[in-house]
């Protein structure tokens, strides 16, 4: 038996099990996934750069196995359909899969007595239980304000949303806080010095620390810790 040898392969006469145009719409299906969500908040939850997350918003670049899995993961999402299309989005996500978070007029920082007293709800943001549960978060104890001003840009911009964890109202560490301080809302970074007291950091440099002195630390409200940031990229 002979054979003849060719530069010829079969490649073109095999049909691949996943269509092409099913990966090249990958950035589509990432965008349903992000929702409101800007890149550089999306990808603090996905632990990626914002780089990262533009470039496959562009079509430039696809994720790797391993960082697919994390975007899947983060957002309880099937890694099969985020990559390819296929599969069910979520696997059979109910309506009691949710929790809802109010979100809280970010104007109520001036007043006093409770720091949502005279607060009214805008809306409620959903979450998975699941999601919720993975990062130990009781949704009892969870709320959501705007941010206002640019004091933690480069953090957190002006119009962003955060999530506080209203369980975790001691200084554990340095953390961003949401905190109460003559009668207003901040969210800033708290940082415990050695003689006592507590410096409140602002992310933008253009604006000073301030130092909360030991003898004063009962004028300090801590509201609760930031446990999730998203916001708005125009």
């Amino acid at each position: 038996m002979g054979y003849e040898e060719s530069d010829k392969t079969d490649a073109g006469s095999l049909r691949h099990p996943i269509a092409s145009a099913s990966i090249g719409c990958f950035r589509d299906r990432l965008k349903t996934v992000m929702g409101t969500m800007g890149a550089r908040a999306f990808a603090r939850t996905c632990g990626l750069s914002e780089g990262a997350i533009r470039s496959y918003l562009s079509g430039e670049t696809y994720p790797t196995l391993d960082r697919l899995e994390l975007i899947a993961a983060a957002h309880d999402v099937a890694p099969v359909w985020l990559a390819f299309g296929q599969a069910d989005r979520v696997t059979d996500i109910e309506e009691s899969d949710y929790v809802y978070i109010p979100l809280y007029d970010a104007r109520c920082s001036a007043g006093h007595g409770s720091w949502n007293e005279n607060c009214r709800v805008l809306t409620q943001l959903a979450f998975t239980r699941y999601s919720l549960r993975k990062k130990g978060l009781d949704p009892a104890r969870l709320s959501a304000i705007r941010v206002d001003g640019d004091s933690m840009e480069g953090l957190l911009s002006d119009g962003d949303t955060v999530m506080i964890d209203h369980s975790r109202n001691a200084l554990e560490g340095e953390a961003v806080y949401v905190i109460r301080l003559d009668d207003h809302l901040y969210a800033k970074r708290l940082q415990r010095q050695f003689d006592g007291s507590v410096q409140i950091i602002s992310e933008n440099q253009a604006y000073r620390d301030m130092l909360v002195p030991r003898d004063r630390l009962a004028d300090l409200e801590i509201v609760g810790r930031v446990v999730w940031a998203g916001g708005w990229m125009i």
